[in-house]
């Protein structure tokens, strides 16, 4: 293809042959600044990919309209950025960031997302030209979501857009397809506004102290943890050995308290006031006489659980269950159930 290039291009095509190692390690350098301020802003991204302008491709762009460029700086795209984020409104945040990373050229970059034809959805990219310090050439960096990603890709792979005429009713379909990607695109975007949205109202909740107004679910049940209503009553534990406390994750207790009937917040929260005390006893003679000095911060709520259980009549198959959950299910959970009715059968709570 290079021999069909004037002079002039094939001048153009030699400065980039000189300049293709410089080209590569700049791709490489803006790709590490985006990852490192998606990291420092809490922004994830599906992916960051690079690319430098192949020499074919470039002949090719030479060939069709090298005479509207006068030097290898005119060619904006010798260097490709693409940011695929998986939500809408992330785009904006990914260029919120670009533009305080790098110089845009406001007048070469194309915001596509203006499109309105009905088949533009995979073509809805924001397109930035870019210029940093210490390199000569601009650089092209692309930001679309993972779905409009998906789609471009397929209208390459099946020749849409390419100049081939594609009957009427492939393109009709095409056409539906793309309005369903990008109400998918909105919906998922939208979801997760919802989402964040009912976590604020459910903390909310939470910090006002209506539990009984809160279902039980995982975001409110880590709200919950949040307040920290099992720390007394391990303190209280604890402070028989003046053990430590090893703080370890109790969201597993989410689905033992599902399993216990409780739908709200406020019935896990009459479980822990009603059944503290027993959780306490059953401690003191569990660990009581033993010289433990490190307990781990579950030991609350499964005492907890264990009391709740057995003053309710759940007997072996109720702890049992609660074994299961709590460690997997194993045979040496029913021994251990049947030792824990023992345990419990003539300690005070018992009988109040």
């Amino acid at each position: 293809m290079t021999n069909n290039l004037d002079p002039h291009c094939q001048a153009i095509l030699e400065e980039y042959r000189q300049a293709k190692p410089s080209c590569e390690e700049a791709a490489d350098v803006i790709k590490a600044m985006l990852e490192m301020v998606f990291r420092q802003s809490g922004l994830i991204v599906a992916a960051i990919e690079s690319r430098v302008k192949t020499e074919r491709s470039l002949a090719g762009k030479l060939e069709l309209k090298g005479a509207k460029y006068a030097s290898l700086a005119d060619i904006t795209d010798i260097v490709g950025v693409r940011v695929i984020t998986f939500y809408i409104d992330d785009v904006d945040k990914v260029a919120s960031a670009v533009e305080r990373l790098f110089k845009v050229d406001w007048e070469n970059s194309v915001d596509k997302r203006k499109l309105h034809e009905i088949d533009s959805f995979g073509y809805m990219s924001l397109h930035y030209i870019c210029s940093m310090e210490g390199f000569p050439y601009r650089f092209e960096i692309q930001m679309r979501t993972v779905l409009q990603h998906a789609w471009a890709n397929m209208n390459h792979d099946t020749g849409y857009k390419s100049g081939v005429e594609i009957p009427i009713e492939y393109r009709r379909s095409i056409s539906r397809l793309a309005g369903l990607l990008e109400l998918a695109d909105e919906e998922f975007s939208q979801i997760r506004t919802d989402l964040a949205d009912y976590r604020r109202r459910v903390q909310a909740l939470v910090a006002s102290g209506n539990l009984g107004e809160v279902p039980l679910d995982g975001d409110t049940f880590r709200s919950y943890l949040n307040m920290k209503p099992f720390d007394a009553l391990n303190r209280r534990i604890a402070s028989m050995n003046q053990a430590e406390i090893q703080e370890v994750s109790l969201m597993n207790y989410l689905e033992v308290f599902k399993a216990l009937q409780c739908k709200t917040l406020g019935d896990v929260e009459r479980i822990v006031k009603e059944n503290s005390e027993g959780a306490f006893q059953l401690a003191c003679y569990q660990i009581g006489l033993t010289d433990l000095d490190i307990i781990s911060s579950s030991l609350g709520p499964q005492d907890i659980c264990i009391a709740h259980i057995v003053r309710s009549g759940g007997g072996k198959l109720g702890l049992k269950m609660l074994m299961d959950a709590l460690n997997g299910t194993s045979p040496s959970n029913e021994m251990m159930a049947e030792i824990l009715l023992e345990q419990t059968s003539n300690l005070p709570f018992m009988n109040q």
